[in-house]
């Protein structure tokens, strides 16, 4: 008997809501806190720059792992299904050809 696979979650929508808001609120904090520092309009904007690349490297990183946890569980589900196939196809009572 084989062991089934873990069903992955994707979260419910109390977890997903509150990393949205999580996300919106870091977000407008550090957007505000860069619009009040008192600095020059050049340094305001590369500090905002900065946050924008953030933010997109964010989301990039998280669709790469994403990405390779789909992948990975691709992976598992063919080579379950090809250890099925083969155990399936044994015949330990077989008479081998000569």
């Amino acid at each position: 008997m084989t062991t089934p696979a873990p069903v992955t979650s994707p979260g419910t929508t109390a977890f997903l809501l509150q990393a949205a808001i999580s996300f919106a609120v870091s977000s407008v904090a550090v957007a505000i806190g860069v619009f009040y520092l008192p600095v020059s309009g050049w340094v305001r904007a590369f500090l905002a720059l900065g946050l924008l690349y953030v933010i997109t490297s964010t989301f990039t990183l998280a669709k790469c792992v994403r990405d390779k946890q789909e992948d990975q569980t691709i992976h598992n589900r063919v080579d379950k299904a090809r250890l099925d196939r083969l155990l399936a196809e044994h015949d330990p009572f077989a008479q081998p050809v000569p």
